[in-house]
């Protein structure tokens, strides 16, 4: 993935980012998935009172796709943006989950605004769990 497409990709999840229902955080956070196809689905985070049950903008966005029939294996990447903070990184098990359909997606994260840091997801979560089948 190019520079450009980083930062493209990075732009959608920052406007799916304005969407989010944060309402006792306020961390507001936006994910944007690229596929083979060069289509892209959004996610943002939805906040519930209790806790526990907040929804993260990259399992929102992963959610969707399936719903939409996306195949996991044309996942190429994904972007996560937040406006409270540089380099939002996915959570511990929003990492898992994006593991669960490759472990060679590409995480994009932003770095100071114009610029933006490309991981996969195993450098992020190198020792996964899965399952033998």
């Amino acid at each position: 993935m190019d520079k450009n497409q980083a930062l493209t990709l990075l732009e959608h999840a920052k406007q799916v980012a304005s969407n989010a229902y944060a309402p006792y955080s306020k961390f507001k956070v936006g994910a944007s998935i690229l596929f083979k196809d060069n289509s892209t689905v959004q996610g943002c985070n939805v906040e519930n009172a209790s806790y526990g049950l907040t929804l993260c903008a990259e399992r929102n966005a992963l959610s969707t796709a399936i719903s939409f029939g996306k195949n996991k294996e044309d996942i190429l990447a994904i972007a996560i943006y937040s406006p409270n903070t540089n380099k939002c990184f996915p959570c511990g098990a929003c990492r898992q989950w994006i593991a669960e359909f490759s472990q060679d997606i590409q995480v994009i994260v932003e770095n100071n605004g114009d610029n933006a840091l490309i991981y996969t997801i195993n450098d992020l979560l190198p020792y996964f769990f899965y399952l033998d089948k």
